[in-house]
């Protein structure tokens, strides 16, 4: 159904609205800092191959996964590839990890991305896959010792900056997007063996995509604990010179806004622990 054209809960005038009751009068700050560009960092696994650039918040959120003794990582929601680079250079070297992508188009570019950016000595313990990620769980158990899910999100950067989308927009997007980030959470927190550590991240700035779809995890399953003392993995330090950026803390998680980070982010992550009852 098309928007009426005095209807302000849609478009432009919704999209303001509704991060402005987010955010208050903070919003103003926020909404000029997402439409400026990004500054991607350089992130170098081996220095054979090529340098990637990425968001400096998400080699923190990636960062942040516990993976000292994982054997068996998966990255879920994997494309283009930046957070499996960040895993694949931190993970034990008898480790492996299954990166995956629904879209056959984007798990091309993430084949690409780690044929180009991984020594063969790593790249060679990396499968790639192509399934859809919420339903990942009824082919396996519990066989993953760390995961790492960057959860399809609103990615209001790249609202802001196609007019088109902007025009689109509506507050039901939000919804429709929380719910496809449950089942696929649910999905990964089956496939997470007992003791395990998954991280949650989205680039969405929607409180209802980031806390309220952990809070929904956690009023499921009573083996969930999310972590907010987080620790990060200092070996990311080899792979790169770059600052990152210093997130605060949200009810259960952690976040990165760019009007407060020199412009990266947004990011937001959540550090869980399947607890081994």
């Amino acid at each position: 159904m098309a928007k009426k054209k005095d209807d302000l809960t849609h478009g432009a005038p919704g999209f303001d609205l509704y991060y402005s009751k987010e955010y208050g009068e903070r919003w103003t700050a926020l909404k000029e800092s997402l439409a400026q560009e990004s500054s991607p960092v350089s992130y170098c696994v081996d220095k054979e191959c090529r340098t990637y650039f990425l968001d400096s918040a998400s080699i923190l959120a990636a960062g942040c996964l516990p993976l000292s003794g994982a054997k068996n990582i998966l990255d879920m929601c994997a494309a283009p590839g930046g957070k499996t680079l960040v895993l694949a250079s931190l993970m034990d070297q008898d480790a492996e990890l299954l990166s995956n992508e629904r879209s056959f188009d984007r798990k091309q570019r993430l084949v690409k991305v780690c044929d180009e950016h991984l020594p063969q000595s790593i790249r060679e313990r990396i499968k790639i896959s192509c399934q859809d990620a919420a339903v990942m769980c009824t082919k396996n158990g519990e066989i993953f010792d760390a995961i790492l899910l960057d959860a399809p999100c609103s990615s209001e950067r790249h609202v802001l900056a196609d007019p088109k989308y902007l025009d689109q927009w509506t507050p039901a997007r939000i919804k429709t997007l929380a719910m496809t980030q449950w089942s696929i959470l649910s999905s990964g927190w089956r496939m997470l063996k007992p003791g395990g550590y998954m991280v949650y991240s989205t680039c969405a700035l929607a409180n209802a995509e980031n806390d309220g779809v952990i809070e929904r995890l956690l009023k499921k399953f009573d083996n969930a604990s999310v972590i907010q003392d987080f620790t990060f993995n200092e070996n990311i330090r080899k792979f790169t010179d770059s600052k990152l950026p210093v997130p605060v803390k949200t009810k259960y998680g952690n976040a990165v806004l760019p009007d407060v980070n020199d412009n990266c982010g947004p990011i937001y992550f959540c550090v869980i622990h399947k607890v081994d009852k």
